[in-house]
């Protein structure tokens, strides 16, 4: 078990030697890990204990990426690194058998490093596990120990996740989440301020993987067993996004958005600042931000299609074109492409810084997977958003985007299920030329600004739960 000091010194002040000790223990993936890192700097930034559970391989990724995150410019958190079971020459590939392992060994690791805390008199007050291990509940009930869950998704996917007994009872599912007759070609009304759900927005839904959608759906169902009995739900929205989704779930706080505020964003790719002097040097609302998320994969036809659509539409572009971005190797650009695009109109970049992106004022929308990271980025930044969902809740995120909080557009496929150079084109231009979209994009920014100030509805939240733990 390897220990990493994120602090601005190595040497405890008196004050904190009886500081309240908190735990986060979050899923061995960039989607999870990135939100916890982002709590433990808030929990930190008062006065809060923070120790940070991730795996070996995890760690020697976050570090090679940011290894800011081992130096002095953090606040008082506590990375620990604990094994993942699985042998060192593992590619870690296989999310069923890493979950699997994880599942196995990570009591164990807790176990143990809640012994050393007490030891060295740190006694841990609470953890805050991710929603997706509910072993976490009997664990911190058999110590003593209070116990949250962290939600890292949509507040849609949580009322669906809380939903499921009801859908198998009423016949709307099966009990593998398989969509019945019922459901098919209607729609389901989970909350009066959410979209209706349709069969194509089940948050567990994973087209062309059914062990990875049985997995997800698996894991969902016992989530909402696990939600119901621990003391808090902890989540990464803010109280005004869907306010009926928290009313009716009374142990729930939104902490949202959760941002890193310059700091390190726990990602898995080392991030390429010169594409914020590039941006410095494009107009005002001009540039066309493109990424997908740590885990998409798109057909070498596909990237072909948005290569050439953001060709066809002329305008400025930042995309992040990460490594096995397509499926099987490393994407590759149309002949001639990158002799036609000059440097100051394209830019592409393994990964980028993406919050400083979005609040920059040259970007003019981000094309996104609508993984629930980067829908929180672009609802705090108030970029409107053209959606291209992949996988899992990534449907409903649409749905929310598009048709609940009206700030982005879709994108289509064909019959042979392509999203055509012709469809980016046009569904870019109607989202830039959409004021509509835009004001309400710059509403809800607002919305998220204030729910983070003083007095704000998330504000008050995290302070209600630090003083909760602390008693």
């Amino acid at each position: 078990m390897e220990h990493r000091q994120l602090t601005s010194s190595n040497l405890e002040r008196p004050d904190q030697e009886k500081a309240t000790h908190v735990v986060l223990v979050s899923y061995p993936i960039q989607g999870h890990v990135a939100p916890f890192i982002k709590l433990s700097y808030q929990l930190a930034s008062r006065g809060i204990k923070v120790t940070l559970v991730v795996t070996e391989f995890l760690h020697a990724r976050l570090m090679a990426s940011q290894p800011e995150l081992d130096g002095e410019q953090c606040d008082q958190v506590r990375l620990v690194a604990v094994p993942d079971g699985l042998p060192e020459e593992d590619p870690r590939s296989d999310e069923r058998k890493v979950g699997e392992s994880i599942f196995k060994v990570m009591p164990g690791h807790l176990k143990n490093l809640l012994n050393k805390a007490n030891l060295e008199g740190n006694q841990v007050t609470c953890i805050i596990a991710d929603a997706i291990f509910g072993w976490a509940l009997e664990f911190a009930e058999k110590r003593e120990i209070k116990l949250a869950m962290f939600w890292p998704s949509t507040p849609g996917g949580l009322a669906l996740a809380l939903s499921i007994p009801k859908l198998i009872e009423a016949g709307i599912i099966d009990s593998n989440g398989t969509p019945t007759p019922t459901m098919k070609g209607n729609k389901v009304q989970l909350s009066p301020d959410l979209p209706p759900l349709t069969d194509g927005d089940l948050v567990w839904s994973y087209p062309g993987n059914q062990i990875a959608q049985k997995m997800i759906f698996q894991s969902l169902f016992s989530i909402q067993q696990n939600l119901e009995k621990c003391c808090w739900i902890l989540c990464n929205w803010f109280h005004e996004l869907n306010p009926l989704v928290g009313d009716t779930i009374p142990n729930i706080l939104p902490l949202g958005p959760l941002l890193a505020n310059g700091k390190p964003a726990g990602t898995f790719w080392p991030e390429d600042s010169t594409c914020l002097s590039w941006l410095d040097r494009q107009p005002p609302r001009s540039v066309i931000y493109v990424a997908f998320g740590s885990i998409a994969k798109h057909s070498q036809h596909q990237i072909d299609e948005l290569a050439l659509g953001l060709e066809l539409l002329g305008r400025p572009f930042l995309w992040v074109n990460r490594s096995a971005l397509t499926s099987g190797s490393s994407s590759k650009f149309p002949d001639g492409y990158e002799k036609r695009i000059p440097a100051s109109h394209g830019k592409m970049v393994p990964w980028a810084p993406q919050e400083k992106v979005l609040a920059h004022p040259s970007v003019a929308c981000f094309l996104s997977h609508c993984g629930w990271n980067s829908t929180m980025d672009g609802i705090s930044t108030g970029v409107p958003i053209l959606c291209w969902p992949n996988f899992a809740d990534q449907f409903y995120n649409r749905s929310c985007i598009c048709d609940g909080y009206k700030v982005g557009l879709c994108l289509n496929p064909d019959e042979y299920g392509i999203v055509t150079r012709h469809e980016i084109r046009r569904k870019l231009e109607n989202l830039i030329a959409d004021e509509g979209i835009r004001g309400n994009s710059m509403r809800l920014k607002e919305m998220a600004e204030e729910s983070l100030r003083k007095g704000g509805s998330s504000a008050k939240n995290l302070e209600s739960f630090i003083e909760q733990i602390k008693q």
